[in-house]
């Protein structure tokens, strides 16, 4: 099986391993046999698609199963981890013909999958983090199982353990200093566009900053309550996980031109916010992602035509 190198992807392998080795100090090994079983049907389910219909397996294949891995709770159980791999690397990459062509970025289809069809393994319970040495290096996974779900549901959390990642949570998005140091590294090796993840970032602080300041409540599970501040909000989740690593996949977010890039990114930020402050889902990256990937391709379209015709108009004027 010969598998098409991508340096780009390396990049992001690299920026992504220090998130892997956080994930095993704060839950402990049982994130080897998560990525492992994930990289495992990532492989299997890609190598076989192409096999069949003659597409080529790229590197990708590995960022996309370990973004995967990343985004999943301490508590899944395998065996839902490798269905959703499987349905991710199918039907959100190989159905659309393989890498460069895919709409839906393959890592954030299937959280998308098992969000939807297992939602209590997903959501009902999360693990404490391991403090001090060895932390979670002595243990295969810390037993103070909580049914409090992520910081979006736990308020109290402190800004500081939340930059560090000392807080409940999926795998690798507890720590935003390690998201952003890693996000830093794959915009400097322009394996991701820095303009997407800054409109992602001025959308969502915007809309969170008006939301607060204005004192929206929204209801939760302890009743209606102040919408959270903008850097609780922030460093809480999966946001800058996904304004970094998910949203910039540079196939899905399929922006040619910098308008695009610019629009693509503030509309990611802004859903997130709606969707976490106003419905039923209270991770909103997931549906974000999914709903700016499907017009991504009308909106470059869009903008295109649209200098197109400015430019022909411009021509006829002169003429």
């Amino acid at each position: 099986m010969k598998i098409q190198k991508q340096q780009a992807m390396r990049s992001v392998l690299y920026a992504l391993a220090p998130l892997c080795l956080a994930a095993i100090y704060l839950f402990g090994w049982r994130f080897i046999a998560v990525l492992a079983v994930v990289v495992a049907t990532a492989v299997t389910s890609e190598y076989l698609m192409a096999k069949k219909y003659k597409m080529r397996i790229t590197e990708s294949l590995f960022v996309s199963a370990t973004i995967f891995a990343l985004s999943l709770p301490p508590t899944i159980p395998l065996w839902i981890a490798i269905v959703g791999m499987a349905f991710g690397i199918v039907f959100g990459k190989m159905v659309f013909g393989g890498f460069g062509k895919n709409i839906f970025n393959p890592a954030i289809t299937a959280r998308a999958f098992i969000y939807i069809s297992f939602g209590v393994p997903m959501t009902s319970k999360f693990v404490a983090n391991h403090a001090g040495f060895p932390g979670g290096f002595a243990s295969w996974l810390s037993v103070d199982v909580i049914s409090a779900a992520t910081p979006l549901v736990a308020r109290d959390t402190g800004l500081l353990n939340l930059f560090l990642g000392f807080n409940g949570g999926s795998f690798g998005e507890t720590s935003a200093l390690l998201i952003i140091l890693g996000g830093l590294y794959i915009i400097y090796k322009k394996s991701a566009n820095w303009k997407i993840v800054v409109s992602s970032l001025v959308g969502f602080l915007a809309l969170q900053s008006i939301l607060f300041f204005s004192g929206v409540q929204v209801v939760t599970e302890r009743g209606a309550e102040l919408v959270a501040s903008p850097l609780t909000a922030l460093f809480s989740g999966s946001f800058l996980f996904a304004a970094f690593f998910m949203i910039t996949d540079p196939v899905s977010a399929g922006q040619s031109t910098n308008l695009g890039r610019w629009i693509y990114g503030a509309a990611f930020g802004i859903l997130t916010v709606l969707i976490r402050s106003f419905s039923t889902w209270i991770e909103g990256v997931t549906f974000a992602i999914l709903l700016v990937n499907m017009f991504a391709p009308l909106l470059d379209i869009l903008i295109k035509d649209a200098r197109a015709k400015k430019k022909a108009k411009q021509v006829g004027g002169k003429a």
